[in-house]
């Protein structure tokens, strides 16, 4: 009697241990095809439900006009109803820059293929990279014209949306003038709605990988 009661305790235990287990593969099945929002420089992540009154109220990336290595204006258009990746570079930069061109350049290959998939890269140093300097830095790294975006334009806009848009630089509550340099290694997803999805390390190999895979989780949100 003693044996069959604690073959009856086991048989209870496995069966409240199956359900747990069922319950937490639900929560996260819930959230697999969301990512969170971000909504200012703190990066603290919102769990909103995509296509909601929320979620068109909360904070986009503003409109812009910028030129590309081609010379072709590259505005909000551009990117409609697409999903991108910007960061914030300069041509002669000989310390983090050349990493990160590496890792964009990773993801370029990895979505070379898909038309929802695009790469914006800014110029903080837009009076010396023209239009020919992007356009041959743009050669010489193998980058797809029309795909990947490198762009220069006027220095106020460019740290504008760096800095109070994307937010990609890291000291927070610092005040900084336009005279102050805009130098970052982040990088950040953008939905198809232009709200900021995800920040990620453009040196880090495991965020550079982070963000691919949350590029194809954003891709099935529609």
């Amino acid at each position: 009697m003693k044996y069959y009661l604690i073959l009856l305790a086991l048989v209870l235990v496995n069966c409240t241990t199956k359900v747990k287990k069922e319950n937490i593969k639900v929560v996260e099945n819930s959230r697999v095809n969301y990512l969170p929002y971000y909504n200012d420089a703190t990066f603290t992540p919102n769990w909103i439900t995509p296509n909601t009154l929320e979620e068109k109220e909360f904070h986009k990336i503003p409109e812009f006009s910028l030129t590309n290595q081609l010379g072709n204006t590259v505005t909000n258009k551009t990117f409609t109803n697409k999903i991108f990746i910007a960061d914030f570079f300069f041509t002669s930069c000989p310390g983090i820059c050349p990493k990160m061109t590496d890792n964009m350049f990773k993801i370029q290959e990895e979505f070379k293929n898909d038309s929802e998939i695009l790469l914006l890269s800014h110029s903080v140093t837009p009076s010396i990279d023209s239009v020919s300097v992007l356009k041959t830095y743009a050669d010489n790294h193998n980058v797809e014209n029309n795909k990947w975006h490198l762009v220069t334009g006027s220095k106020e806009q460019i740290y504008d949306l760096g800095r109070n848009h994307y937010f990609v630089e890291n000291d927070l509550g610092v005040t900084k003038s336009i005279d102050d340099f805009l130098h970052t290694e982040n990088f950040l997803l953008i939905d198809k709605n232009k709200h900021i999805r995800g920040i990620y390390n453009g040196l880090n190999r495991a965020s550079v990988a982070q963000l691919i895979t949350d590029i194809k989780a954003l891709k099935k949100e529609g």
